[in-house]
C-alpha cells in the first residue's frame, strides 16, 4: 500500500496539480472575459496555443525560458487589446451579444488554428524541459519542473486575485462589469477597461501555453482540448469567481488524474463534463457564484 502511494498515487496527484495550475490560468482569463465582461471567448484555447508556439519560436532563437515567462504575456497583451478593440467592440452592444461574440470568437479561433498549422505545420513540437531532475520528498519522487510550475502558477494566481480585488484597476473592472453606465458616469474609461481586461485574459492564456509546453506536446489543435476544460472550470466554479475557478480547477484536474489510474484516460473528460452537467442541474450558479451576477 505504501509503495502504491509513493510511486503511483503521489506522482499522479502532482501531475494533476501541475495541469490544474495551467488550466486555472486559462480559466482565469475566461473568468475575467466571460464572467466579468459578459463575453464568450471561444478563441481562448487558440490564444493558449499561440503563446506556446511564440515561446517555442523565440526559444529556438536563443531566448531563455525565464525571459519568456515575462516576455510572452507582454507580447500577448497588445494582441488581445487590438482584437477587443477591432472585433469584439463592433458586436459588443448588439442585442444578441452572447450569440454574436460566441460566433465571432469561434470563427477567430478557427482562423488562428489554421494560421498556426500553416506556419508551424501539423506535427507536434515539444521544447526541452528548463528544469531537469526530480526531488525526493519522503520517498516520493517528484519532477522539479512540475513542482516549479505549481509554485509559479500559484504565485501568478495570487497576483491576479490581488489585482482584481485590491487595486484601483481591479475596482474599475468590477464596477464596469456590474454597471457600465454608472461606471462611465463616474469617469471610468469603460471601453479601455474592457479592452485591457480582455487583453489581460489573453495574456494569461499565453503564459499557460509557455508553462505547459515542456510537459505536453504543442500542436495547432491543442487549443480545442484546453478550451473545453477551461469553460467547465469556469461553470463549475461560478461565473466571475476567482476563488471558484481555483477550487474547481484543482478539483476537476485531480478527478482526471486519479480517475486515469483506474479507467481508460479517454473516459476522464466525459467524467468531468458529467460533473459540470450535474452542477448545472443542482447549482447553476456554480460553487462560489451567485445566479444572475458575474
Amino acid at each position: 500500500m505504501l509503495d502504491y502511494l509513493q510511486f503511483v498515487l503521489a506522482p499522479q496527484v502532482v501531475t494533476g496539480l501541475a495541469l490544474g495550475v495551467a488550466v486555472i490560468l486559462v480559466a482565469l482569463g475566461l473568468t475575467i472575459i466571460f464572467g466579468l465582461l459578459d463575453v464568450i471567448n471561444m478563441a481562448q484555447g487558440e490564444f493558449y496555443a499561440l503563446g506556446a508556439f511564440i515561446g517555442i519560436s523565440l526559444a529556438s532563437l536563443g531566448v531563455p525560458f525565464w525571459v519568456l515567462l515575462a516576455l510572452i504575456p507582454l507580447l500577448m497583451l497588445p494582441i488581445g487589446y487590438m482584437i477587443e478593440r477591432l472585433l469584439i467592440q463592433r458586436v459588443f452592444h448588439s442585442g444578441e451579444r452572447h450569440v454574436t461574440t460566441l460566433l465571432l470568437t469561434f470563427g477567430l479561433g478557427l482562423v488562428l488554428e489554421d494560421a498556426l498549422r500553416l506556419i508551424f505545420g501539423p506535427n507536434p513540437v515539444r521544447p526541452e524541459t528548463p528544469i531537469r531532475g526530480a526531488l525526493d520528498i519522503a520517498g516520493i519522487v517528484m519532477p522539479n519542473y512540475r513542482l516549479f510550475l505549481v509554485l509559479f502558477g500559484a504565485l501568478v494566481i495570487a497576483v491576479v486575485a490581488l489585482v482584481i480585488y485590491r487595486t484601483r484597476l481591479g475596482a474599475m473592472v468590477r464596477a464596469a462589469a456590474f454597471d457600465r453606465d454608472m461606471a462611465g458616469s463616474l469617469g471610468v474609461p469603460v471601453t479601455r477597461v474592457y479592452a485591457g481586461a480582455f487583453a489581460f485574459g489573453v495574456a494569461l492564456a499565453g503564459l499557460a501555453g509557455v508553462l505547459l509546453a515542456p510537459i505536453y506536446s504543442v500542436f495547432p489543435t491543442i487549443g480545442r482540448d484546453s478550451i473545453f476544460i477551461a469553460f467547465t472550470v469556469v461553470i463549475v466554479g461560478g461565473m466571475g469567481s476567482i476563488a471558484g475557478t481555483v477550487v474547481a480547477g484543482l478539483l476537476l484536474t485531480q478527478v482526471q488524474a486519479i480517475a486515469s489510474l483506474y479507467i481508460s484516460p479517454v473516459w476522464t473528460d466525459p467524467i468531468v463534463f458529467a460533473i459540470m452537467v450535474v452542477m448545472l442541474m443542482l447549482r447553476p450558479q456554480g460553487l462560489f457564484g451567485r445566479l444572475g451576477y458575474a
